[in-house]
């Protein structure tokens, strides 16, 4: 019997590898003869990063960048058979990196991204992965843009400021000094969310307060990011403001697609195409799946939703495990995952619950106990 296990990671516990280590360990005290391959997966949020790199038998880096409030940071990226690199912008750029009291989005700049990027350059690399969500910035991807090279200037003729305030100065965008090797990159980047640039469903409005944007401010980035995809259109005529995810990050959506030349696609969609699950799949007997908490909003894109629904092209039966369930996990069955099974065991708090090696016992344990009932199934039938 051969076994793939494409665990998502278990948020704040457990990272995918780990939780596939886990699931392994109990299939093996099952049936120590079983053929189990594990493929480390996410779904584009947090904790790509790591489960490509080491999935794909990368490394990770980790450099200096200026952080969202212009203050240093330690941002890690991987950087896979020396050609391609894996980055979340969050790292550089996320709202878990400032503090309640500071965030104001007026100020918070994406110009660490862009190190990020300009330092796996220098290093050959040409081929990007970039995960967009967890931002603290809505500046459009201007301060990204400036950290490539571009010149982002005020009726003065200099640099505009950091942050969202910026916008509201800027009146041109040169393109003379980007870097030249920008032109022979690709990027793929995991966006989940279609807003717009602008507009009632777009950057500023939707995501601005919880970034710490009051109304009023809302509408004035609103109206600098109108006036930033105008001077942007007379540089890239294809640069489209509602184009679909454009108002990710802020608006760093709208500049990698209007400057880089990147593409927009789903998280899992990624993920899976470039760990080449779906070959493992086209073998397997069985496909084990999970996250740290299956609910309704499971099959809203998340990982085990696209593994299951990649394991049903095939006809594979999928086993999905969770560090707990919602009562509207349910509808998870009529989406492609066959069975699922919490794995929590005894009466204990959550934080007992989510301690790594709590969460790896009770995983093993879950899957060992699953795979002894298969493993009677299959004797009983024959």
């Amino acid at each position: 019997m051969k076994i793939v296990i494409a665990m998502d990671s278990f948020k704040g516990s457990l990272s995918s590898l780990e939780a596939g280590k886990a699931v392994k360990e109990g299939i093996h005290k099952a049936e120590k003869d079983t053929d189990v391959i594990i493929v480390p997966v996410a779904d584009g949020g947090e904790g790509t990063t790591e489960a490509l790199t080491y999935g794909m038998g990368g490394s990770m880096q980790s450099i200096s960048v200026t952080g969202p409030l212009g203050e240093p940071v330690n941002a890690g990226y991987g950087i896979v058979n020396d050609e391609m690199a894996i980055l979340e912008m969050s790292a550089a750029a996320g709202l878990t990196l400032i503090d309640e009291k500071m965030k104001n989005p007026l100020y918070t700049t994406t110009y660490g991204v862009g190190e990020m990027i300009r330092d796996a350059i220098g290093k050959g690399i040409r081929h990007f992965i970039v995960g967009i969500g967890g931002s603290a910035t809505n500046d459009g991807g201007s301060g990204m843009l400036q950290a490539l090279g571009y010149d982002l200037i005020d009726d003065n003729g200099k640099q505009i400021p950091f942050g969202a305030q910026g916008l509201e100065v800027l009146t041109a965008i040169k393109v003379q000094n980007a870097m030249p090797e920008l032109k022979a990159c690709s990027f793929r980047v995991a966006c989940d969310v279609t807003n717009p640039l602008c507009g009632k469903n777009g950057a500023s409005v939707v995501y601005g307060p919880q970034k710490g944007a009051v109304p009023e401010i809302t509408e004035k980035m609103d109206r600098w990011l109108l006036n930033y995809a105008d001077i942007a259109g007379t540089i890239n005529h294809d640069a489209d403001p509602d184009h679909p995810g454009a108002g990710a990050a802020g608006g760093l959506g709208f500049a990698f697609l209007a400057f880089l030349g990147a593409s927009l696609e789903p998280g899992i969609k990624i993920v899976l195409d470039e760990t080449g699950l779906e070959e493992h799949i086209k073998g397997a007997d069985i496909v084990v799946t999970g996250e740290g908490r299956l609910d309704g909003q499971t099959i809203m894109g998340k990982a085990p939703f696209g593994i299951a629904k990649l394991a049903k092209k095939y006809d594979k039966p999928v086993i999905a495990f969770s560090g707990s369930t919602a009562s509207d996990a349910s509808i998870c069955n009529e989406y492609g995952i066959d069975a699922f099974f919490p794995v929590v065991r005894d009466a204990i708090t959550l934080n007992e619950a989510m301690d790594p090696k709590t969460a790896e016992k009770n995983l093993a344990a879950a899957a060992e106990q699953v795979f002894r009932l298969m493993k009677t199934c299959i004797r009983l039938g024959k």
